[in-house]
């Protein structure tokens, strides 16, 4: 049976038995005659034959009944709206709805949109302890939000807690519709972006000592649960881990980023800065928060490129721009300090970086440029034996003769192949690789 299908199927009786809940609910609340005498004498579904993504949650995150109301509830306005038009129901004293009902009103949805406040009436009525015991499931430790499930988006500051509407996250909602699991779209909420590579570790030209700092960040993420937890280090040592990569552009900070992802099967996220950082106060902030708080549980590896736009030293506060300047580094610091996964930064200097992160780092790498030796091999590995080569091409000269990253000779080696396309000779020679080294270095302003 398809994953879909199978969602369909558990929650079909999901919403049966929360239908029934809720008309047992209005029923008691408004003093009608009832079946019930409460609405924890109706059962909710028996999942313990289900395979679906929906009923897997609830047996792994062992959700009792009121949970199971909360998640369902949130789940409705995608499913079938309509379940909750009761709510729409106006009290006649005031010639408007219900304040115990809570909810909201979607720019174009037209159906009722449940807050904390809906779940409230449902589970507790008019009871106020069991209404306080509600807000234990959007505390950070609940599977709700420290799984990401779904949270509570409150419009306004100072308004109450239960008026928070609730927000099932995109990944479960796309798990508890068609099965699939949803990684995050580069958007303008979300200023980041999955990077991936064909490449493998044999591909990255880099030196032993290099290596061998990598090497502690490739045990960290395989190991880190017996370090933190097994070895009981957690309750000394900061969640996650953060690495600066420096060193001159094309050295093979990036790929050695999204190498790392591939090794221990982890996404890598490229932040764009440029989104990032904003001029009017409290968005960047606002950006990053978007950021981490959807990075926070997923394991990620958040990858600053270019970091001193966000990163850099904090300035002598001479007035208020400064001040807010100092306050989104303060605020990045602890965000990146709390964050249980893998931070890496990438600058051109390390010394742009600011002091404060760069106590945190458990590694700083430089990334050098590569030495005559590994210019060739990069050179060998770009041109890999099946780019048609002139007689009169001598890679080895190319290697000793100019210093460049191995990003340029990438560069290099795909001018090449365009001269030669162009000329329609089908090879590419010595002249048009040194036509491309002249092209790199000018870019550094230097001359061939």
């Amino acid at each position: 049976m398809r994953a879909g299908k199978k969602n369909t199927h558990s929650l079909e009786k999901e919403l049966a038995w929360f239908g029934r809940v809720l008309e047992t609910r209005i029923s008691l609340y408004f003093n009608q005659e009832s079946p019930f005498r409460s609405i924890r004498e109706i059962e909710p579904p028996n999942f313990s034959l289900d395979d679906s993504e929906y009923a897997q949650i609830v047996k792994s995150c062992a959700l009792d009944f009121d949970e199971r109301i909360v998640l369902i509830l949130t789940l409705i306005p995608h499913l079938r709206p309509q379940v909750l038009d009761t709510f729409f129901t106006h009290n006649k004293n005031f010639d408007r709805g219900f304040t115990e009902f809570g909810g909201w009103k979607g720019k174009s949805h037209g159906g009722f949109l449940p807050t904390c406040e809906t779940a409230s009436f449902i589970l507790a009525g008019t009871d106020l302890e069991k209404r306080f015991e509600l807000i234990s499931l959007f505390e950070k430790e609940h599977p709700f939000i420290e799984k990401g499930i779904l949270h509570l988006e409150h419009q306004s500051d100072g308004e109450p807690f239960f008026s928070g509407s609730l927000k099932i996250s995109t990944e479960y909602l796309n798990r508890f519709t068609s099965g699939f699991y949803h990684k995050p779209d580069y958007s303008i909420h979300f200023p980041a972006k999955l990077i991936t590579t064909k490449l493998k570790w044999d591909d990255l030209v880099l030196g032993t000592e290099v290596l061998e700092e990598i090497e502690n960040i490739k045990t960290w993420l395989k190991h880190s649960q017996t370090i933190m937890n097994e070895w009981g280090m957690g309750r000394m040592v900061k969640p996650g881990y953060r690495a600066l990569f420096y060193g001159p552009p094309g050295t093979g900070k990036t790929l050695t980023a999204t190498l790392l992802g591939t090794s221990a099967t982890v996404d890598v996220y490229r932040i764009d800065l440029s989104m990032v950082v904003s001029k009017y106060i409290g968005e960047t902030e606002k950006n990053l928060a978007n950021v981490f708080d959807q990075a926070e549980n997923k394991n990620w590896i958040l990858f600053f490129d270019e970091a001193d736009a966000l990163f850099g030293k904090r300035t002598q506060t001479t007035n208020s721009n400064d001040r807010y300047a100092n306050q989104e580094i303060s605020y990045l610091l602890q965000r990146v300090e709390d964050f249980p996964g893998a931070v890496i930064l990438a600058s051109n200097l390390s010394a742009n970086i600011d002091e404060a992160f760069a106590r945190r780092f458990q590694s700083a790498i430089y990334f050098p440029m590569p030495d005559a030796e590994q210019r060739l091999q990069i050179w060998r590995q770009t041109l890999n034996g099946q780019c048609p080569l002139s007689e009169d091409v001598r890679v080895t000269q190319l290697a000793d003769d100019y210093e460049l990253s191995a990003g340029a000779i990438i560069n290099v080696a795909h001018y090449g192949a365009i001269r030669a396309l162009q000329r329609s000779e089908g090879q590419v020679t010595h002249r048009d690789l040194i036509k491309g080294v002249s092209r790199e270095l000018m870019k550094e302003g230097k001359t061939v």
